[in-house]
């Protein structure tokens, strides 16, 4: 299985991509490497790569292709998600679907012409550069669908598929050996309204990708169970695979305080992935992230200044030491001949933690019985 980082770079985090230090790059992955970890997830920012619909800059794609060979020197492959999109509580759309130049990013015409400019771009630059290894549609860009988006774009469950899979086409026609995906926080799995739905997750490009995050519906129903709260991503992976039978990869998965303390987060992650050592299908775990947000940054949720697994001055903490361990020590374990629980696949709320699914899968996994999960419709 591989382990890799969301790469949060210690200098000027996600801003550098306006005008990157590639010394401070170059020594953060450097100390990423250093953790024993074989691949990084790549966020340029979608407006300086494009800031105007007609217009992609070059200078700024020529950016993205020196920082994945710069990874490659280090010995980590790179994912590049491509519509940024949304990070960390902050949006980063263009100007040009925004206020005067409003626009459904989803279904726009011209705007999703854009789109296919860019990606299109990029994944024909990036299929001939050594260590990347495929294009991510953007970062949980589907939360700008989500109804508890304050600025949500209606779209049906039909549009949402339209615009996945036009998008993946054009990746995978430019890219044909790259691994291309989408990614989701929870809303795809539990919100019965949500227009990306579960049977598009586990099927759009070529993987699933699973998104586990703790300060979600988990932890508010469970608080600070510490055994739920490590057993949601085992239970997400399930989930997903239960949705569609093929790789999957546990791309977000962090130690938010305060559901967990930093004296608490290297042994969540040395628990976390021990529950994951026997899950079917998962192919690859992505920690969220490489780096803590420096504190000269403002309005970040909290919990974004100590997710790293290295401070803003690339000092390992000890979840980062906790994870190089845990690399050497892995051992991935078959599932075995195992029981299994059925859903109605027609109420995804049903099986949100909080209702007698999750309940009961929790119950067994406590017991250490991995149960397996079965869509019945």
């Amino acid at each position: 299985m591989r382990v890799g980082v969301t790469d949060t770079p210690s200098e000027n985090w996600f801003h550098m991509w306006a005008a990157p230090s590639y010394s401070s790059i170059d020594e953060d992955f450097a100390a990423i490497a250093e953790l024993g970890v074989d691949h990084v997830r790549l966020f340029p920012l979608w407006p300086l790569l494009q800031p105007n619909a007609g217009w992609i800059d070059p200078k700024a794609v020529d950016r993205v292709l020196d920082v994945v060979e710069l990874a490659k020197t280090h010995g980590l492959d790179a994912e590049v998600d491509v519509l940024q999109g949304h990070l960390s509580s902050f949006d980063f759309l263009p100007s040009w679907v925004s206020t005067w130049h409003e626009a459904n990013i989803f279904t726009e015409p011209r705007v999703v012409e854009a789109e296919e400019r860019l990606i299109r771009l990029l994944a024909r630059e990036l299929s001939g550069v050594e260590g990347a290894f495929g294009l991510g549609l953007g970062n949980e860009i589907v939360q700008f669908s989500a109804a508890r988006n304050p600025h949500a774009y209606p779209l049906t469950q039909a549009q949402a598929a339209t615009w996945t899979q036009r998008l993946l086409s054009v990746a995978k026609e430019q890219w044909p050996d790259g691994i291309h995906s989408i990614s989701f926080d929870e809303d795809v799995w539990f919100d019965d309204f949500m227009p990306f739905t579960p049977e598009l997750a586990a099927s759009a490009g070529d993987v699933t990708t699973v998104h586990s995050w703790i300060f979600g519906k988990v932890g508010e129903h469970y608080g600070d169970d510490y055994d739920a709260l490590v057993l949601f991503a085992r239970y997400l992976v399930e989930l997903a695979n239960a949705w569609g039978n093929r790789p999957i990869w546990l791309q977000e998965i962090g130690a938010p305080v305060p559901l967990i303390s930093p004296e608490r987060s290297a042994g969540f992650l040395t628990d976390v992935l021990g529950t994951l050592a026997s899950a079917p299908n998962l192919e690859a775990v992505t920690w969220w992230c490489s780096h803590d947000v420096n504190r000269k940054f403002a309005d970040f949720p909290e919990l974004e200044y100590s997710l790293g697994l290295l401070d803003s001055q690339n000092r390992v903490k000890p979840a980062g030491k906790a994870l190089k361990r845990a690399i050497g020590a892995f051992v991935e374990k078959p599932a075995g001949v195992r029981g299994a629980l059925s859903f109605d696949g027609t109420r995804r709320s049903q099986t949100a933690p909080g209702g007698e699914l999750f309940a009961a899968w929790l119950e067994a996994a406590k017991e250490g019985q991995m149960l397996a999960l079965e869509e019945s419709i």
